[in-house]
């Protein structure tokens, strides 16, 4: 076969057996295509097994000089390593021609965060109107419990255990997980619950819902997160995954706990928990510099002299 039709085969298997998402999909192909696209102009379209490691890193210096980012870059290593093992695991090639190639070392931007004091005065909506209400169940529920976008968008009432305080919500890879929710979240999700049920016209069981009566979508929820942070006089960016990084952030603040804030948040590897962790090491360093009298203070030695 050749490699597009390796990658028709690849896209497949993913989307069949591994159950990835569309746009994760989309992302695949069009790294892969770009790498075919290059063996067509630069090779001569190689057949697969004659595709090298030189290919792969010629590719890569090629999409580097066009002003790829790092995090592209490893991106593009990525698709094409994932497809190349495939292809191995199908006796299509007999050695995965990216393994030896390395990509430049990523900087890992820290992830921005609220302070408790700003998502405080986000929650303070005033129960003013029924969109209020749902708006307040929406932000509270993001802030307990770290759902993602998604996640909210596609929660079902029945997923809502008011007694057990806890909510099941399904994930990236279709992978279910259950997770708190704070009593705050639960008042205003009780709140909410009365008129929701008789806004929700098609009787979709959806636990949000938008004013015409189906589900409130994703692209809604945002508008109206935006909508309540310069309602209350919020200078930052307010979005929901930025309120599933402040709770991550203040909850391993608090408790330390790594392991059951890697659960909460549903990440696969704890290595992508971890970045809370030189968060909170990056705030306790700023509290630290502004508060020890021995860290604001130079020692005498290292004061410039006075002129005698």
């Amino acid at each position: 076969m050749s490699l597009s039709e390796w990658k028709l085969k690849y896209l497949e298997y993913c989307k069949i057996q591994r159950n990835l998402a569309a746009l994760t999909l989309k992302a695949y192909g069009r790294d892969i295509n770009a790498f075919i696209e290059f063996l067509h102009q630069q090779h001569g379209a190689p057949s697969v097994e004659l595709v090298t490691d030189t290919m792969v890193s010629q590719f890569l210096v090629e999409q580097y000089s066009l002003n790829i980012s790092p995090k592209s870059l490893a991106r593009y290593r990525s698709s094409l390593n994932n497809l190349f093992a495939y292809i191995l695991q199908n006796k299509g090639i007999n050695n995965n021609p990216v393994e030896l190639v390395n990509t430049p070392k990523i900087g890992r931007k820290l992830p921005e965060v609220l302070d408790v004091d700003t998502v405080s005065r986000l929650l303070n909506i005033p129960a003013e109107s029924e969109i209020a209400i749902r708006d307040k169940a929406i932000i509270e529920l993001f802030y307990s419990s770290g759902l993602r976008l998604s996640e909210l968008s596609n929660l079902y009432w029945f997923n809502v255990d008011v007694e057990q305080a806890l909510v099941t919500v399904t994930g990236k890879g279709n992978k279910q997980r259950l997770i708190p929710v704070g009593k705050h979240a639960l008042i205003a999700l009780e709140q909410w619950k009365s008129i929701g049920k008789l806004w929700d016209v098609g009787e979709t069981g959806y636990v949000f819902i938008s004013k015409r009566g189906g589900q409130f979508k994703q692209r809604s929820i945002q508008a109206r997160i935006k909508y309540w942070a310069q309602r209350q006089g919020l200078w930052e960016r307010v979005y929901p995954h930025l309120l599933r990084h402040s709770f991550a952030s203040h909850v391993l603040e608090s408790s330390g706990n790594l392991r059951a804030v890697q659960e909460m948040l549903g990440h696969a590897d704890i290595s992508t928990t971890q970045i809370y962790t030189h968060l909170n090491f990056q705030h306790l360093a700023k509290v630290y510099d502004k508060a020890h009298p021995r860290a604001r203070k130079k020692p005498s030695h290292l004061k410039s002299p006075k002129n005698s």
